[in-house]
């Protein structure tokens, strides 16, 4: 778990899961099929999320975020509110 700003957050793999797999047409076969573009977005911000190496001091609260890249702070976001990051 990731404890940012006195709260501990997760992703959620299922819900990830669920928004990069295209429902089957009905065909016999049963093969899995994933959006393509959805599934790199999703790649890119984890990756982003994971590699950000700025330190954050907990004390300074909102102020430490302005420290944050443009790219982390939309993964982020993004990510939050469609809920593939979770608080606990």
């Amino acid at each position: 778990m990731l404890e940012l700003l006195g709260e501990n957050y997760y992703l959620n793999l299922e819900r990830i899961d669920n928004f990069v797999n295209v429902p089957s047409s009905g065909d016999t076969e049963e093969t899995d099929k994933i959006a393509f573009v959805k599934y790199e977005m999703i790649k890119i911000m984890t990756d982003v999320i994971m590699s950000e190496t700025e330190d954050i001091d907990e004390k300074l609260g909102n102020k430490a975020s302005s420290q944050l890249t443009i790219p982390f702070k939309l993964s982020w976001n993004t990510m939050l509110f469609n809920k593939f990051i979770e608080k606990i």
